[in-house]
């Protein structure tokens, strides 16, 4: 990956300066954060670790290939509020092959699954830093992942990585901070995170962005949209990490978000406007910006928007609230017009049980798409050409 030009030391000393005053402001607005410091809490502070039982310095735990580690096997009541990994392996797609489960309550299927370095913000098997509120990868050079998501339960939590890689993680070390509690408030849901991904497929007409190919054709309904989660049950949703790789140049954030509350018809309570617009930004950006609730972590230096562009927003001032359901979308270029390599991880809080998540796609599915460079360029270039009878084609040809 290329780092961005603002992707400096100096950039991420302002960055976290900025997060800083943000949460120190809003917690002088609504003492959310730091006037609750004051407030003796009755709950016990626990730790499950990697450390080592010997009290020598192996703080580490090795996960051979395809075996499953249990990190926390936690009973009673309690609330994790924090969590901290880091890894070391030879194969530099671990976050996309090592894949991380939560179990809340002694359920059989996981709330949370999801390949571990999507689940903390970092996509395509990528390590880059990334500043969100819940969510963040630290220094150095994002090996560090960390976690302040709340994830309460009342009768036991279980959280395990799978090595789907062939070779072996040789180090894993982590924390996971909780709370001990005595019981919960019945209004309490549980955390749940999906990882989705999707080659999009664009209708008959072709991939007609911004009317390249003619006129564009309206969507009514929202049913062709890309699902961020399909949920069922009372909750609440949170956020979403989207990473977007686009085979071509054109703007790949036309689409808009639809958020469908409740079995609701199209138009939905919650209708966007773009792409862009949903995730707090304008007018098809490609700069590195980080808010502690929304922002570009990793933007293209390609031609246009060709390439990978991860984006994040977080709902953590008003969660969007259901009774019933959400079904939670957004369109892949306007109409779904486009073919996009479209991976999500969605947060949400719910009443158990839930629905289950669809299969979880085998290691081979959730490789990354080979890379378009110069060459593939050139060759639509060339089939181009001959389209047009060959000569000296410039590339400008079709609009006449």
């Amino acid at each position: 990956m290329k780092l961005h030009p603002t992707c400096t030391p100096a950039f991420f000393i302002l960055l976290l300066a900025a997060i800083g005053e943000a949460v120190g402001q809003t917690a002088a607005s609504n003492g959310a954060v730091l006037d609750n410091l004051a407030t003796l809490r009755d709950y016990q502070s626990r730790r499950v670790s990697s450390f080592d039982k010997t009290g020598g310095n192996g703080d580490c735990i090795p996960v051979e290939p395809g075996k499953t580690a249990v990190l926390a096997d936690i009973p009673g009541a309690g609330i994790i509020k924090h969590i901290w990994i880091t890894i070391s392996c030879p194969d530099p797609m671990i976050r996309r092959n090592a894949v991380l489960r939560m179990y809340w309550d002694g359920e059989s299927v996981p709330s949370v699954e999801s390949p571990i370095g999507d689940f903390f913000g970092q996509g395509w098997g990528e390590k880059y830093n990334y500043a969100s509120l819940p969510l963040a990868a630290a220094p150095g050079g994002g090996n560090a992942l960390v976690s302040y998501f709340p994830m309460p339960f009342e009768k036991g939590a279980r959280v395990t990585i799978e090595n789907q890689s062939d070779q072996k993680i040789e180090s894993f070390y982590y924390y996971i901070d909780y709370e001990k509690h005595a019981a919960l408030d019945k209004n309490t849901g549980r955390f749940h995170a999906w990882w989705h991904r999707e080659l999009t497929v664009p209708p008959p007409g072709g991939e007609n962005e911004w009317g390249a190919l003619g006129e564009q054709e309206k969507n009514t309904t929202g049913v062709e949209n890309f699902v961020f989660a399909d949920i069922e049950g009372r909750g609440q949703f949170a956020g979403v990490n989207y990473f977007v790789e686009s085979p071509g140049p054109m703007w790949y954030g036309e689409g808009d978000d639809m958020f469908f509350i409740d079995g609701e018809p199209w138009p939905p309570s919650l209708h966007g406007t773009g792409t862009e617009d949903f995730f707090n930004s304008s007018w098809c950006p490609k700069e590195i910006y980080a808010h502690p609730y929304f922002g570009y972590a990793r933007v293209n230096n390609e031609t246009g928007w060709l390439g990978r562009t991860h984006c994040y927003h977080f709902f953590l001032e008003s969660p969007v609230a259901f009774k019933k359901s959400l079904r939670a979308t957004i369109e892949h270029g306007h109409d779904n017009c486009l073919t996009l390599d479209l991976v999500t991880v969605a947060y949400w809080y719910q009443t158990e049980p839930h629905k289950m998540f669809p299969a979880f796609p085998p290691r081979d599915k959730r490789q990354n798409m080979p890379k378009i460079d110069a060459f593939q360029i050139h060759r639509w270039r060339d089939a181009y050409r001959r389209e047009q009878g060959g000569g000296a084609i410039w590339g400008d040809e079709w609009k006449k």
